[in-house]
């Protein structure tokens, strides 16, 4: 049956027990972000992109910070349905409220620049992946099918907006692979064959695209951001990979063993960016003290470890250096996530 607007009001703001030994605190949901205006956070006329503005640098992550913000809190408690005594079904309960409300709002279903279009994508893959790991412990039917509902109206027109207005570029780099993984993501929780198509067909056309020592060519047009980005870029298409292998498609072999290349390229350049630096000519991010490698960086590896898990020693200590390996845009804790599976 589906709850009144109070009694959900109610619901959240309700101290729940979790067990006998602990309580938990369902909060209200954020209020709802309804709009996205900002612009690019590159400098004007900088066609790699590898320019930041500061000014809009900034911009851009006030105008993202409530959401991901939002998405940090949910990814941190639904990983708490894994943890031994948890109340699952209130914990469950509280985040599927949290996020119906949002549904209900159709937050982030305004775009209003090319922009905010183009990097809404991680944002639907981190609420679709909190569902996935807390809808068969929820009793909350009719709010889930809210936020399924949402995700769906979001993705439709992600699908529209990739295949009629992303520019060329954006259409072959990590931007469309965070894309993919909200379709791999929506497809995995509505059964939806031409999402799930899409999800695939975007995943294949990043992958195809590798160089044969397995750098992206988009990516590597970054300048000194093209290690990191080709990073970016794999997050999401591993954990696409791994979860539309688990819904019959498989794509890990695809293009001569494209993702294989893909990883083994980055995981070779960590140690001083050499390989990147003769190709971009710019010594990378990582190694100039702009950026500094942390284990968000590399959290895709548990999900890759299972698609991969024959000699994957080295790829494993390199995990193990980082982990917990965490990133809220894939669903939180990884190894928590993926490790009852390895």
């Amino acid at each position: 049956m589906r709850l009144h607007a109070l009694a959900m009001a109610a619901l959240l703001a309700t101290p729940v027990a979790a067990s006998a030994q602990d309580s938990f605190t369902c909060a209200a949901a954020p209020e709802p972000v309804m709009s996205l205006a900002y612009g690019s956070r590159y400098a004007e006329g900088d066609a790699s992109r590898s320019e930041l503005d500061t000014t809009a640098d900034a911009e851009a992550d006030d105008a993202l910070r409530p959401i991901d913000d939002f998405l940090r809190d949910l990814t941190e408690t639904a990983n708490t349905v894994l943890d031994e005594g948890t109340d699952k079904a209130a914990v469950a309960d509280c985040l599927v409220g949290q996020m119906a409300a949002w549904a209900r709002a159709d937050a982030m279903g305004d775009l209003q620049s090319p922009t905010s279009n183009l990097t809404i994508g991680a944002r639907i893959a981190g609420f679709g992946l909190v569902l996935l790991q807390v809808q068969d412990h929820s009793r909350m039917e009719a709010e889930k099918a809210e936020i399924t509902g949402w995700l769906q109206r979001l993705m439709q027109a992600q699908l529209v907006f990739w295949e009629e207005e992303a520019p060329d570029g954006a259409r072959q780099g990590n931007l469309r692979a965070w894309a993919a993984l909200a379709a791999s993501t929506t497809a995995a929780l509505t059964d939806d064959a031409v999402m799930r198509g899409w999800a695939a067909w975007s995943v294949s056309y990043i992958l195809c695209k590798a160089e044969a020592d397995g750098s992206l060519p988009q990516e590597m047009s970054r300048g000194k951001y093209a290690l990191k980005y080709q990073l970016h870029s794999i997050a999401p298409m591993a954990v696409s990979v791994l979860l539309l292998d688990r819904q019959g498609i498989a794509l890990q072999g695809s293009c001569s063993n494209a993702l294989a290349r893909i990883v083994g390229f980055a995981v070779e350049d960590l140690a001083e960016g050499r390989i990147t630096a003769q190709i971009t000519g710019k010594t990378q991010s990582f190694f100039d003290g702009t950026d500094e490698l942390e284990g968000f960086h590399l959290a895709w590896l548990e999900a890759y470890l299972l698609l991969e898990p024959e000699g994957a020693s080295a790829l494993n200590q390199l995990a193990e250096t980082y982990r917990p390996l965490n990133f809220s845009k894939l669903g939180g804790n990884q190894t928590l996530l993926w490790q009852a599976l390895r």
